[in-house]
């Protein structure tokens, strides 16, 4: 990681919960336990999830993400908690935006053709990571596009911190995942993860969220950055969580379309 390098492991870090509307930029409450309040006792809620529910069709499977929560475990035990709040289908084959389009297989993008459920994690600008899933489909897989901070949120901005200025401003809560590059820096996901199994990895993992969006609350909208990929720049694959205020871009005419 360049810049400001810190050690986490000394770090006291507590785990900070917040609402899941996140409609609010006021400081969440804090409590001493590592563990999120969604993920106590005998709730289905923390449950993993394995290859069955990766294994469906990209567009499916992208839809599905919304709600469910990432999970990462720290060289130190902390994990790291977000809800997934957008994500993108890259559908390979004629989808003139994906890596794999036309078939195309390369040694960076071979985890696109690798089993539901493999971690595809690229580089953009020669320096940000981005963290992809594979899905049914040859080439296919979801790019995560945002979470909403659970648990972990001290361990999250540490992480950033490591990639910004030394003057810049706090970042506020909804602004530690609002973005791809910015959750694989909050979550610590490195090139390393790529190819690795998110249905039995030891160090990141999926887990059935607190709750699920219902339709009513699913955007599509074009996808963000792909304006070489000519028609399909319009193709509506592009899926989020209305209202949430971790979603990296809005887009009131899709919400619009959506409500009609």
């Amino acid at each position: 990681m360049s810049g400001r390098k810190r050690k986490l492991d000394s770090v006291s870090v507590e785990a900070t919960t917040v609402k899941s509307s996140h409609t609010q930029d006021s400081p969440p409450a804090k409590t001493a336990a590592l563990i999120s309040r969604y993920f106590t006792g005998e709730e289905k809620s923390g449950s993993r999830l394995g290859e069955d529910f990766f294994n469906q069709p990209c567009i499916s499977l992208a839809k599905a993400f919304l709600g469910k929560v990432l999970v990462r475990r720290l060289p130190d035990g902390t994990e790291l908690r977000g809800r997934v709040v957008e994500a993108e289908a890259y559908l390979g084959g004629e989808d003139k935006a994906s890596h794999s389009s036309g078939g195309k297989r390369t040694e960076r993008n071979t985890a696109m053709f690798m089993k539901p459920g493999t971690i595809y994690v690229y580089q953009i600008y020669g320096i940000y990571l981005c963290m992809n899933i594979s899905s049914q489909g040859e080439g296919a897989a979801v790019l995560l596009r945002s979470l909403e901070p659970l648990q972990g949120l001290e361990a999250m901005r540490e992480l950033r911190s490591a990639r910004r200025k030394e003057n810049a401003r706090p970042l506020k809560d909804k602004e530690l995942c609002n973005g791809p590059s910015k959750l694989c820096q909050a979550l610590d996901i490195q090139r390393g993860f790529d190819r690795r199994d998110l249905a039995s990895d030891h160090e990141v993992w999926l887990e059935q969220g607190p709750e699920s969006p219902t339709p009513e609350t699913v955007v599509s909208a074009p996808r963000i950055g792909i304006n070489y990929a000519g028609e399909w720049v319009s193709k509506p694959l592009r899926f989020y969580i209305q209202g949430n205020s971790c979603v990296s871009v809005v887009d009131k005419a899709a919400e619009r379309a959506s409500s009609t």
